[in-house]
């Protein structure tokens, strides 16, 4: 994480500050007006495995962190909170949380995203009320990835939870609501409340009304006094209060997902981003209706500007991208670190015939198999190491090439660009194979950290730091640019090749083991 950035080169402000609560750490980074980064601070937090399966967080830990990565921003800019005009807030998603709204403390660990507990129970809710039911009002499917099955889990599995919750004692919420309830104040007169990117990810919400349904929180078991208020992605909150910003208003919140393909822009129908890290996340704008997926996407909510219509969002996830470079180095020992696998696949033309399909816990869009497994196909004595290297690199591509596809079959949109970030877009041979596969121009932009970016623009629309997203637009720099380089018969015949692999991987996992 770079803390070289000072004020030296970003003039006297004011500034604009946005927290990132993440998987693995939070931070906070602060941004001039041009949306260049001007100080960064992270904390790491502790991974708690109690099971296998089991992912959980300690919340109060988490919001200690924000507290430390806030004020070291703030130090390391050089400002007080008179130079910040707003905070916003972005974060891991459909993590859940349930706290005592009179004492602050959480009754649990928050339950990660991962957590797979409620796998069970999203069957027992499947066969009762059925999976096109959730999909028809939320654009998701029933899977113990989303909010709605923990919150139940939770109620049913806590001591006299239930009571509490239902006399009105307990509140519900994703990261960015008990962010935003403590910055406000917390038992002081904290602002219980969530953006639709987030309540979009908790089963619960409906989509075309935007608003917690009351049928599906009868199915799931959930009591409305739980719930957060359902406010736009870009408005006033509250202000914090206490601390190194107190008085500042907090004025956006964004799941990340949704906060990149709003920092990286992608304002109008058919704009698309992608972000590569452990795992890769595709969002297409679809401008202000939901598109319903027929290939293995989810329809979520994109954005809400204050009181403007919502714009939704075609999603597309892969499962597994950077952590199987991790694998190859880690696991396997063909690499000694992560930048190394260009220099060994840019060594040779292609792949020499082998396809890596890294279905290492199933396969996500467009596919959604969890009785699949990993698979390398198409070796002889002639592929090597190098080989392999580049298979990797091209698993990543064509994952995203099908995901493309789904998008264009939904929506009837054609791709025209791709907008990337991540970890792994420091891959210049990796970015020239999507644009190969995608036979479109991939575009980096100049801000790596789009996420932090996305939040900090949008509440600085809501405080008019910004006037308008045409001003957003304006700040978008290139940093690079790859275009196709790849004939079109050499395109279709490899990709029918991958296709060929993909069928390979599945019904490895017999029911009886899933």
């Amino acid at each position: 994480m770079t803390d070289a950035h000072t004020t030296g080169t970003h003039g006297t402000g004011p500034f604009i500050a946005a927290i990132d609560q993440g998987t693995t750490s939070s931070r906070c980074i602060v941004f001039d007006k041009d949306g260049r980064i001007v100080s960064v601070d992270q904390k790491e937090h502790e991974q708690i495995f109690p099971k296998p399966g089991w992912v959980e967080h300690d919340a109060t830990e988490i919001w200690e962190n924000v507290q430390e990565v806030v004020a070291g921003a703030i130090v390391k800019a050089g400002i007080t909170s008179a130079d910040v005009k707003a905070i916003g807030i972005t974060n891991q998603r459909e993590t859940t949380l349930l706290w005592d709204r009179n004492t602050g403390e959480p009754v649990h660990n928050a339950l990660v995203w991962q957590d797979t507990r409620t796998d069970a129970l999203c069957k027992e809710l499947g066969r009762n009320v059925g999976q096109d039911r959730f999909r028809r009002e939320t654009g998701l499917p029933l899977a113990s990835y989303f909010a709605g099955p923990k919150v139940r889990w939770l109620l049913d599995n806590v001591e006299g939870l239930r009571e509490r919750a239902e006399r009105g004692d307990i509140l519900f919420g994703t990261m960015d609501s008990w962010v935003i309830w403590n910055l406000t104040g917390g038992t002081d007169g904290g602002v219980h409340v969530t953006d639709v990117t987030n309540a979009s990810r908790t089963l619960l919400m409906n989509l075309h009304t935007m608003a917690w349904d009351e049928k599906i929180l009868s199915s799931i078991g959930i009591p409305a006094a739980v719930l957060p208020e359902i406010r736009s992605s870009a408005e006033v909150y509250g202000n914090a209060k206490g601390g190194v910003l107190d008085g500042v208003p907090v004025a956006s919140a964004l799941g990340d997902q949704q906060a990149a393909l709003f920092g990286q822009t992608c304002f109008a129908e058919g704009e698309a981003k992608s972000t590569y890290g452990t795992g890769t996340f595709m969002l297409m704008n679809t401008g202000h209706t939901p598109v319903n997926s027929y290939n293995g996407l989810l329809t979520t909510v994109g954005y809400r500007i204050g009181d403007k219509p919502p714009v939704y969002a075609l999603e597309g996830s892969i499962a597994v991208t950077g952590s199987l470079v991790q694998w190859m180095r880690d696991q396997m020992g063909l690499i000694k670190s992560a930048a190394e696998i260009e220099t060994l696949a840019s060594s040779v033309e292609d792949n020499g015939g082998a396809y890596f399909v890294p279905a290492f816990s199933g396969l996500f869009a467009p596919y959604w198999r969890p009785d699949a497994r990993g698979v390398i196909a198409g070796l002889t004595r002639y592929v090597t190491k190098a080989h392999i290297a580049r298979a990797v690199l091209e698993a990543t591509a064509w994952q995203t090439r099908e995901i493309s596809d789904a998008m264009t079959k939904d929506s009837g949109v054609e791709l025209t660009a791709l907008k990337v970030d991540g970890g792994m877009t420091s891959n210049n041979l990796l970015m020239q194979t999507l644009s190969d596969f995608l036979d479109a121009p991939v575009v980096r932009p100049m801000v790596a950290e789009t996420t932090c970016l996305g939040a900090a623009y949008a509440a600085g629309l809501a405080v008019g730091f910004w006037p308008d997203t045409d001003a957003l637009r304006a700040n978008w720099r290139r940093a690079a640019e790859w275009t196709p380089r790849m004939d079109a018969d050499t395109r279709a015949r490899e990709y029918k090749s991958w296709l060929k692999a993909v069928e390979r991987t599945m019904g490895w996992i017999e029911d009886e083991e899933s």
